[in-house]
């Protein structure tokens, strides 16, 4: 399969030090890089193991629901994934429209906002969520044969903001607390680090301390 490339659209127009307008950048790529998908890649195999391609655009429509939710001060967890959608580029957009418009208002950055691995601001969870949009990305890219252009500085943003989780013995971890807290079972968002080396290209290291393997391609799905 030869490798296309996603161009980027622009993003929402916030100042450039808001955490709207980065992740707004990290979700142009992701528009970019679903709408190169074709139909007869939906049942491929993704870096995901549990998820086809058409189950991960499913799952990358829902973490922008969750992000809206949010932002409306609503359960993100209450979010309904569905793989059942004959247009994902519409689906992705409407979803990308649904964010915009619940995080317009300044206040929602500064709103208490507590995940199971993440605690503090809305403007620290909202930058919390660019490195799923990321990785995420980076699974459908690498599941159909693209090579988006990398906004880099979305990308540091991403690995800066990495919570503090150990290499291994994750699921252990985001039981206790999921307990703690008195949350629903959601599933492990962050699988076990793989190694890789300390200058590799910084969107290598961002999805191996995901769980994926940079070197992943559809045939080793």
């Amino acid at each position: 399969m030869e490798p296309t490339t996603a161009t980027t659209t622009t993003p929402a127009p916030f100042g450039v030090d808001d955490p709207r307008h980065v992740f707004g950048r990290a979700v142009a790529v992701g528009t970019a890089t679903v709408a190169a998908v074709r139909p007869d890649q939906l049942d491929g195999p993704t870096p995901c193991s549990e998820m086809d391609v058409r189950h991960l655009l499913g799952h990358l429509v829902s973490v922008l629901d969750r992000v809206a939710a949010l932002g409306r001060g609503e359960d993100p967890f209450a979010v309904v994934e569905s793989a059942d959608h004959d247009d994902w580029p519409g689906a992705w957009t409407a979803a990308a429209h649904r964010v915009q418009a619940a995080w317009t208002g300044d206040d929602v950055l500064a709103r208490p906002m507590a995940l199971p691995w993440q605690q503090g601001t809305g403007a620290d969870i909202l930058l919390g969520y660019v490195n799923e949009v990321v990785v995420h990305t980076w699974d459908l890219a690498m599941a159909t044969g693209q090579r988006p252009r990398w906004d880099d500085d979305v990308v540091d943003v991403a690995l800066e903001r990495m919570p503090a989780l150990p290499a291994e013995d994750r699921l252990a971890m985001f039981e206790q607390i999921s307990a703690d807290m008195g949350l629903p079972e959601v599933g492990v968002p962050f699988a076990e680090a793989v190694p890789v080396r300390a200058d590799a290209a910084a969107i290598d290291r961002l999805v191996a301390w995901n769980g994926r393997d940079p070197r992943w391609e559809p045939s080793r799905g």
